[in-house]
């Protein structure tokens, strides 16, 4: 049977002190109590103080992720106004340095400093996680085997991340170089079943070097907590819009995945080092270049296989009810992504004559409007 394929988004964003445009290093405590006392369970803080993650409640369809999102980011966003901070969606800040970051004292939070030294005090950055419902454990595997092979073009369609403590790294998505120096990461080895999965946890375990598979920050994961198969790849998307059109997708091939499965038909397993070489693709260039079409065997440019991608998944994203937001896909190949956005922003800044402090704060100013611009609530 096709699996529920319920919905559930996590998007971590960065407090933005206005005057200076720099990050906020010690927010004041009542902007998060202010934030629980709203949305109760749906804030969290995050390992630094200057980030704030949300989450959606689980969610039927992409019509209530939209609600959820659009609530959660609205509240966030003006209750930081009303501690005299503002909100960016963004997966690295432009110019700040992350060895001034402070981190936020908890009982988690201690164990990883302790644990992972710098690699996690250097985490100075946001990203998206979309969970999909998926009830049979034996089907998460065979769902997380098959849609790797998607995870970079998911990517490459989120991309906010080509700035790095004031210097533009020359990627789309410079995130998740600085998320490899943490163990257990990048696209998850192939497993044959539920059972192998938990033999793999229970010797991890065993072996003391982690606790639980909360501990694994594979680019996509079955879920510790819940029955889902967990995406987490992605960038943060700045604007609302390109983050229900990566939900969507990525509910919408899931689907498709299924559905042919009924059929006794799979998607064709990949090695991991020609995904990996994808997944670098999409790090360095984004949507603006190429990726292997690993079927044929030879690079084709993105543009066209995303418009292959929607195609093979209308049929699904149309009984989910969400062809609009595949369909957005188009929309960020035409205009690009945010960090396309951003280092536009900043070439023309500095061409109008700014130096580059005042060109990243333009980028900031940016950012800041774009993560409140399809936020009816927010303005």
């Amino acid at each position: 049977m096709i699996p529920a394929l319920t919905l559930g988004v996590e998007e971590e964003y960065l407090l933005v002190d206005p005057k200076t445009r720099n990050l906020v290093e010690e927010p004041s405590p009542d902007f998060m109590k202010d934030c629980k006392d709203r949305l109760g369970e749906r804030v969290t803080p995050e390992f630094l103080k200057c980030q704030v993650e949300i989450g959606t409640p689980v969610c039927a369809d992409i019509t209530e992720a939209r609600h959820h999102l659009t609530a959660l980011r609205s509240v966030i966003i003006n209750t930081a106004e009303k501690h005299g901070m503002q909100v960016m969606a963004a997966s690295t800040h432009p110019f700040a340095q992350w060895g001034e970051q402070k981190h936020t004292h908890a009982p988690r939070y201690d164990l990883l400093d302790k644990d992972m030294g710098g690699a996690i005090r250097r985490m100075l950055i946001c990203g998206m996680h979309v969970h999909a419902g998926i009830e049979e454990e034996d089907l998460r595997i065979d769902m997380m085997n098959q849609m790797r092979y998607f995870l970079p073009h998911l990517l490459a369609l989120s991309t906010s991340s080509p700035f790095w403590g004031g210097h533009d790294m020359a990627m789309r998505c410079s995130r998740l170089g600085i998320f490899d120096s943490m163990p257990r990461t990048g696209i998850p080895d192939r497993y044959e079943s539920w059972s192998e999965y938990e033999r793999m946890i229970e010797r991890l375990v065993k072996a003391g070097v982690m606790e639980d598979a909360t501990k694994l920050w594979w680019d996509m994961r079955p879920s510790a907590r819940f029955p889902t198969v967990e995406m987490r790849i992605t960038d943060v998307c700045t604007r609302l819009e390109d983050a229900l059109c990566i939900a969507a997708l990525y509910q919408s091939l899931l689907r498709m995945l299924a559905r042919i499965r009924q059929k006794n038909l799979r998607w064709r397993i990949y090695p991991r080092i020609m995904l990996e070489e994808n997944r670098w693709r999409a790090q360095r260039y984004g949507c603006t270049n190429s990726m292997i079409d690993l079927g044929r065997g030879e690079t084709v440019p993105f543009g066209s296989l995303i418009e292959e991608i929607i195609e093979m998944a209308t049929e699904d994203a149309t009984a989910l009810g969400c062809v609009k937001e595949v369909a957005h896909a188009r929309t960020i190949l035409k205009r690009g992504t945010s960090a396309c956005h951003q280092l536009d922003t900043f070439a023309k800044a500095k061409a109008d004559g700014a130096d580059d402090a005042e060109a990243f704060i333009a980028v900031v100013d940016m950012l800041v409007r774009d993560t409140a611009a399809d936020l009816p609530e927010a303005t």
